[in-house]
């Protein structure tokens, strides 16, 4: 994309915004720069960046980015030998916190699918032992801390004490010398205690001058007593200074030994922060992801100007590249020709550049190699160019690379010489510019060009609309609408007198009248299609509106009529199985006396069957509104259990003695019966080898050990959940979980795991032998 499009038309405003979103310097810097792409796969890549970045806004939620700096320069001077300052080191520390606690927030976001951010995370490589490093040997203030190493805490420690002594022996002076000292206190010159002796008195508290007052009545001396105390201490700052250069060279080298990852996380993390700041804009802006496509069609509903506040801005309608490639826009000066130009040239440049656009959803661009743009005044004394000529230099350029990829901004195209050649010139322009196949928006107060916009297919007309009564613009955009000057109406509206006005009617050609009149019609009927549209449109939201309630209300219907059955059921089912037992108990009875009353086996089975149709069918009816449908016969299989209807109990196919009849086994009894008197309930399974299961309630194939390692962290935990349940049904006492040593984060969520279950007695680390930190032997109740 050429520089001079994105100059005219404030690129650069659009790239401050997408930086002041942005958290780390890094990630500013990438911001900075942003650039149209001009491939369809670059642009849909940098669209799915930013929609994630969208989603996670959406969840209310932020990528934590803090503390992350450009921390480039210094791990690159540390692989080069150089001994990094402490507070270097601290920003690298911060810097790897960061990154290990943006890896893992993205890796743990729900409810969001977000790929392309999780898969940057994953590229983040958490260094924990350099990390911990600088951690316990600078603090956050970026001070070497006494733990930083033995000899650090020795050295400082006798600094302590000499100087807790030095102190001690110069308040003695101060409470026994105090009229010789100009003030009681004690104070420091060249890094030696001193006091502020009388000039009058330097002889007698004796020692070194180190520095005297402006005036020379004040000697900051050091007494004799201390000097040995104050220079054995100078050694101690000394030695104490070599010890802290030694330990900022052990860490420069450490830092050092990790460069390519150091730069790899930076890289990253700037990327990240520059998606983030991306989807950050768009949900600042209310703008949408917009579909892309290779063919010049646009289309945006209720568009905005990206550089206009929202209570000052006008949203409009735009679509071209199927009816038409080519926008005409006239109109008076100061109507918003101009900023509707720059709008679609801007949006366009955003979707491009992977921003989304400020427009309702369903917008969708096109992918432009090129975006030419003449717009404004640019004449220039200093080339002795007029306005015309300026304009004319640019439009030269632009026709020597406009192609069927490009999209042509013209504003007052001809403008700037006599009007009849102005107006030839911007019509011979714009047919060049189309035999070309480009997308054309040009502004013009022409009003030749608003035939030409009739004349030609690829073309259509449109204008800014100018309210009359008020006298002023309203900046909404009118497609299909040639704009007309209002100079007749506003002056009257200003009190000009009549009769100047139709006189001025009558010099003007009637061609031209019958245009303005014709013009008038078209916005006139233009304004009524709105209005005709805005109460369709609430006649269609108060039908949906009904629609929707009338749903509801069948949906509580139905509700409650599948309550009623429920009940109905409920109610059936107690009386059944009331009636059942009833039954059984009878049934069970004439078993009992089957042998003392010498009753055959067929009369039993007949007795059984009126006593069976005896019962209340209630089953029958437990939902009238949907019958079952009754299976169709089909073969039965020996060993196929079926329900035999006629006594309404469940048996077993023994054999099948003809195409009507089965020998069945039902209870006790063996029993041929006909096919239509039978149900089957389930068919044989095949035999297959028996697994070799678990068996809860016993310690069999339940192993001692959990192995956790390489599990994301919430698989493990619902691993870990589940095994100690077999665990604890197995009646196991102890059990190891091993889970490496790794980052720390799944040692530390077994160990919390471990505290909130209410069975677990207790837990401990494993012992050398056992795996050490990295298994957790925990023990049951």
């Amino acid at each position: 994309m050429n520089e001079r499009v994105l100059k005219t038309l404030e690129f650069h405003r659009l790239v401050d915004m997408v930086r002041d979103q942005a958290e780390t310097s890094i990630g500013k810097d990438l911001a900075s720069k942003i650039r149209p792409k001009s491939t369809l796969n670059e642009v849909e890549e940098l669209q799915a960046q930013t929609d994630e970045s969208v989603q996670i806004s959406r969840l209310n939620k932020a990528i934590p980015l803090g503390g992350i700096s450009d921390i480039r320069p210094s791990v690159k001077r540390s692989a080069i030998g150089s001994v990094l300052a402490a507070d270097e080191v601290l920003r690298i520390g911060d810097t790897l916190y960061g990154g290990r606690q943006t890896k893992s927030f993205l890796e743990q976001v729900e409810d969001a699918e977000i790929p392309i951010l999780q898969s940057a995370a994953a590229n983040i490589i958490a260094i924990r032992n350099l990390e911990q490093h600088i951690n316990s040997c600078i603090d956050d203030h970026g001070h070497i801390m006494d733990a930083a190493s033995q000899s650090l805490r020795s050295i400082r420690s006798s600094i302590r004490t000499y100087e807790s002594s030095v102190r001690n022996k110069l308040e003695n002076y101060t409470r026994s010398n105090s009229k010789m000292l100009s003030d009681a206190i004690i104070t420091i010159r060249n890094d030696r205690y001193v006091l502020p002796v009388k000039q009058e008195y330097r002889a007698a508290i004796g020692g070194i001058v180190h520095d005297q007052s402006s005036s020379g009545q004040t000697l900051f001396m050091e007494p004799k007593a201390v000097v040995d105390m104050n220079n054995k201490l100078q050694d101690l700052f000394s030695k104490e200074k070599q010890e802290i250069e030694r330990i900022l060279k052990e860490l420069s080298g450490h830092i050092a030994s990790y460069e390519q990852e150091l730069l790899n996380n930076v890289y990253w993390l700037s990327e990240i922060d520059f998606i983030s700041a991306r989807g950050k804009l768009a949900q600042k802006m209310h703008a949408v992801r917009p579909k892309m496509n290779i063919h010049g069609y646009i289309k945006m509903q209720q568009a905005r100007h990206p550089y206009i506040p929202d209570d000052q801005v006008v949203a409009n309608d735009i679509e071209m590249g199927k009816d038409f490639q080519a926008i005409v826009i006239t109109g008076p000066n100061t109507g918003g020709k101009t900023v509707a130009l720059k709008m679609v040239g801007l949006c366009t440049l955003m979707a491009q550049s992977g921003l989304q656009v400020p427009a309702l959803d369903g917008c969708e661009m096109p992918i432009f190699d090129e975006i030419f743009a003449d717009i404004g005044d640019e004449q220039s004394i200093e080339q002795n160019l007029s306005t015309f000529s300026s304009h004319m230099t640019n439009i030269v350029e632009i026709m020597k690379h406009v192609t069927d990829r490009s999209l042509v901004l013209f504003d007052e195209l001809g403008s700037g010489t006599d009007p009849q050649e102005g107006a030839a010139l911007a019509m011979s322009i714009l047919d060049e510019v189309l035999s070309k196949n480009a997308s054309v928006i040009a502004t013009t107060h022409y009003p030749e060009l608003k035939a030409y916009g009739y004349n030609r297919s690829q073309v259509v007309n449109a204008s800014v609309e100018f309210n009359v009564e008020t006298l002023r613009p309203t900046y909404r955009l009118l497609i299909g609408v040639p704009g007309r000057s209002n100079a007749f109406e506003i002056s009257k509206r200003l009190g000009l007198d009549e009769g100047i006005i139709n006189q001025a009617k009558q010099l003007i050609g009637v061609d031209s009248h019958q245009v303005e009149n014709m013009i008038a019609s078209l916005e006139q009927s233009h304004s009524e299609a709105e209005r005709d549209y805005e109460k369709a449109h609430q006649v269609l939201e108060e039908s949906e509106r009904l629609h929707q309630e009338l749903v509801k209300a069948m949906n509580r219907w139905e509700d409650n009529k599948q309550k009623i059955y429920e009940k109905t059921e409920e109610k059936a089912e107690k009386a059944l199985l009331k009636a059942r037992q009833e039954a059984e108990e009878i049934v069970q009875m004439m078993r009992n006396m089957k042998d003392q009353s010498g009753m055959k086996e067929h009369e039993w089975i007949e007795a059984r069957k009126m006593l069976d149709e005896a019962m209340p069918n209630l089953s029958s009816n437990k939902s009238t509104a949907q019958p079952e449908k009754k299976e169709e016969q089909s073969e039965l299989k020996p060993g196929d259990e079926i329900k035999l209807l006629t006594v309404n109990q469940l048996g077993e196919v023994v054999e099948k003695v003809n195409d009507k009849e089965y020998m069945v086994q039902v209870g006790i009894m063996k029993v041929k019966v006909k096919r239509s008197d039978l149900e089957l309930v389930k068919k044989k399974k095949k035999k297959q080898a028996e697994p070799i299961a678990t068996v809860r309630g016993s310690n069999q194939h339940v192993k001692t050990e959990l192995d956790l390692r390489g599990e994301r962290y919430e698989d493990a935990i619902h691993k870990l959940e589940k095994y100690v349940d077999d665990v604890l049904l197995a009646g196991y006492t102890q059990a190891s979980i091993i889970h490496g040593k790794g980052t720390g984060a799944l040692r530390k969520g077994v160990q919390d795991f471990v505290k909130r279950h209410p069975h677990i007695k207790g837990s401990r680390s494993g012992e050398a032998g056992e795996g050490g930190s990295g298994v957790t032997v925990i023990r049951f109740e």
